[in-house]
This record gives structure tokens, sequence and C-alpha cells, in this order.
């Protein structure tokens, strides 16, 4: 009892950032978004089919990859979701609980992977509370979004990789979570065998091959199904078909000043309307907290940098660009280096009073942030979250509902909570197009034409 108590007020700063972060998601976690956009409705009802019948909405049974609407959605999120509805039911709080947990253990292995590379408790608290504010993450660690899971699985991997430096076996582990991280979400199947590739090397150079050896074979086996994937089914066209030659001008634009402190991402699934992805306030504690990592000469430090160059690599390939999503590892490491301003900030100051005023400059930013997402995004966001479908199938039970603007199959299929045996032996399908999407063209009593009155 006695070390949980100390245990408990070692900690109690972490603890308390933590807690801020479970509040601030989980309240109205149901409500605001209104309703599930449409691969959130795929996710929690594919999770409901596999929870219920062993089979995603196609019939294949516990797949590694998800057909969905033909983009192959990744499982583990979806596999998370399927023990969130065991235990709460097949409903939207089951359905984004996950992002939040995810969302939490993010921050906690931020924590430790600061404190790791700096050594100073204080830079690795302000780095996770700093991560737990910032507009950047917030959206996306309150509804289901799979990039999360991705995220903090990325982490942890950095995290164990540090430490495998000293006791080499974590390499083990640390390509596990790698792994899982692009078993998560896409832009980690850039990003972490860049990195694996390097740790593999060093780690040949200094002469550690057998644990060299059985990451590359985990890394490698894991990777068959993505080959079968790309190589079998639509997957590879889709990828080649969003390359651009602008790639190195998506790239900059990633770390343009309007992006970061004026515009945000002008998706509203990603961010609010008109909000920047960072405050204001931050761009001080960066420019600070950049000068020193360059000065610095720390190797350690270095590799902030250096996962912060690679982060908008996934982001900069598509068309979308910027784009908050596929870039999220950026989020953590500006939070990192603003962290490291404000330790320069109160070195130079060298007043016990500096950490305070930073800290409740920042939560006053927040609190607006947070004022404003409760009282006014469901109004300037339910259309980008498709809340006409909720109101359409929570009520309409069957009949014609166009498809022209989406899959409105699977609102039906979610928000009815139909039974995946039923909705298999009464489905009919268009074809798959040139994209690789399959469309529904009607189940049940439903019909799905592009225009009502008409035949697809």
């Amino acid at each position: 009892m006695t070390k949980t108590i100390k245990l408990i007020k070692s900690n109690l700063l972490l603890i308390l950032v933590c807690s801020l972060f479970l509040i601030t998601r989980i309240y109205k976690i149901s409500e605001i978004p209104a309703s599930v956009y449409w691969d959130e409705a795929s996710i929690g009802y594919n999770a409901y089919s596999v929870l219920t019948t062993g089979k995603d909405e196609w019939g294949e049974t516990l797949p590694l990859h998800f057909r969905a609407f033909g983009e192959f959605k990744l499982p583990v999120y979806i596999y998370f979701v399927v023990v969130s509805q065991f235990v709460f039911g097949m409903n939207t709080f089951a359905l984004r609980l996950p992002a939040v947990l995810f969302g939490l253990l993010s921050i906690v292995g931020l924590y430790l992977l600061v404190l790791k590379l700096t050594k100073q408790k204080t830079i690795a608290l302000f780095s996770s509370f700093l991560f737990s504010i910032t507009p950047w993450f917030f959206i996306f660690s309150r509804t289901g979004y799979e990039a999360v899971a991705g995220l903090a699985l990325f982490i942890w991997a950095i995290y164990f990789l540090l430490l495998s430096f000293e006791k080499k076996w974590y390499l083990l582990l640390s390509t596990i979570l790698f792994v899982g991280s692009f078993y998560s979400y896409n832009s980690f199947r850039i990003l972490s065998p860049l990195i694996l590739g390097f740790v593999f090397v060093f780690n040949t150079y200094k002469k550690q091959f057998a644990v060299a050896i059985v990451a590359a074979i985990i890394l490698l086996t894991s990777m068959v199904p993505l080959y079968k994937l790309y190589k079998q089914d639509s997957g590879l066209s889709r990828l080649q078909a969003v390359g651009s030659s602008a790639v190195v001008s998506n790239y900059f634009k990633n770390f343009s000043l309007s992006y970061l402190f004026i515009s945000g991402d002008t998706n509203p699934r990603s961010q609010f309307p008109n909000q920047s992805q960072l405050y204001l306030i931050d761009a001080v504690f960066l420019v600070l907290g950049l000068i020193y990592i360059v000065r610095s000469k720390n190797p350690k430090l270095y590799l902030i940098l250096g996962l912060l160059l690679l982060a908008p690599i996934p982001a900069a390939i598509t068309k979308e660009n910027p784009h908050a999503l596929r870039s999220i590892l950026m989020s953590p490491l500006l939070s990192i280096i603003s962290a490291i301003g404000i330790s320069v900030i109160a070195r130079n100051f060298a007043t016990k009073q500096s950490g305070s005023i930073v800290i409740v400059l920042y939560l006053v930013f927040f609190g607006r942030y947070y004022y404003n997402f409760l009282a006014n995004y469901n109004d300037q966001a339910s259309a980008a979250w498709q809340y006409e479908y909720k109101e359409i199938f929570e009520n309409q039970k069957e009949g014609c509902v166009s498809d022209q603007y989406a899959q409105p199959y699977i609102f039906a299929l979610y928000y009815n909570k139909v039974d995946p045996n039923y909705f298999i032996s009464t489905r009919t399908l268009n074809p798959v197009n040139d994209w690789g999407f399959s469309t529904v063209a009607g189940f049940g009593n439903y019909t799905f034409p592009k225009i009502c009155g008409e035949t697809n």
C-alpha cells in the first residue's frame, strides 16, 4: 500500500494530465460529433459482424484486412472495437472509446519516451501535457479513427527501441509494436519499415546478428499479407493512383505557417473549421526548442528532428494535402519540441512561477478551443460527418436511398444493427469500379440506386 501511495505521489502530475485528457475526450463522446462518418460506420458494423458471427460483412472469417468498400481497412482498431462492443454493446460510445484509450496510451508512452531521451521529468511532463491539449490531436482522439491506434503503438515501439540499445532483446518487442502500428494505419506502413531498416543495419554493424535476424524475420513474415493484398487486390492500383509529381511541394505544405498557426486542416472531420493545428503560443516555444536541439549536438534529441522530417511523408505522397491525419506523427513530436522550448524559458528566467504561468496560458487556449468545440462543432461540421444518414436510417427501415454521395448501405446496417447473416443472404451488389470500391445495390427492403426512381 505504501509503495502504491508513493508511486501515485511521484506521478501525480502525469495522472492529472491523463485525467484531463480522459474527461475532455469522454464527455459527450457519442453526441459530438453528432453522427458517425462512413468509415466509422464501417468499422463499427464490421466489428459487430465479427462479434456476432466471427466474420466480416463479406463473410471472411477473422480477416487481417477488412474489404469494406474495397479500400481494405486494417484490423487492429476493428478488433479493439469488437472487445469494446462486447462490454458496452453496439453503439457509438463503444466505437469511439478505443480511440480514447489509445490516445491515453500515446500520452503515457510519450512521457516515458521523452524521459528516456532527456532524463528530465519536467520536459517529459510538459510534452505529454501539450500533446493532450493540442488541437491537432483532439478530434482524432475522441472519434473512431484508426490512426490513433497506429500512433500509440508507434510511440511505444520507439520507446522500446531506445531500451534495446541497453538490452538488445527489447528490439523484438519494439519490432512487434512497429508491426502493430502498420496494421493499424497506412501511414505507419511507410514510416515503420524505414525506421526498422536503419535499426537492422545498425545492429548488423554492431555485430548483434541474432537479435537483428529474429527481428527481421518477424518483420518480413508480417509483410506477407501486405504483399498478397497489394499483389492480388486493388490496394496497389489505388496507391499508384494517388501518387503525385508534386511530392516535394506537398511535403513542405505540412510545415507551412498558415497551416500550423492560422487555417489548419480544412477538412471539418480533422479540425474545427478555421482552427489552426497548433496554438499561436506554440510558435515561440517551437523556435526556442528547435534552436536548442540543433545546438545541443545530442544524438538522442536529433532523433526527434529525424522523426519529424519523416512524419509528413505519408501525407506528401497523396493528393489531399496538407493532411493532419496522415501526418499525425507530427503532433507529439512538435509537442516535445515545444516542451524543450518551455524548459529553455524556465532555465533563463530561473523562477518557479514560469512553468505555472505557461500552464495557465495553455489551459486558457485549450479552454477556449474546448468550449467552442462543445458549443459549435456540430452546427459547423455535421454535414461532413454525414448526419443526414443518421436522420434517414433511424426513421426509415426500408425503401430507396440514393448512393450518389456516399455508401448509404453501411449506415443502414450500422444504425439498424442489421443481422450480418441477413445482410449477406439478401444483398445485391454493383460491379467493383476502377478504384476498387464495391457498392451495395440493395439488401432486404432497401435499394440504393444513384437516383431514387431509377435503376443503377
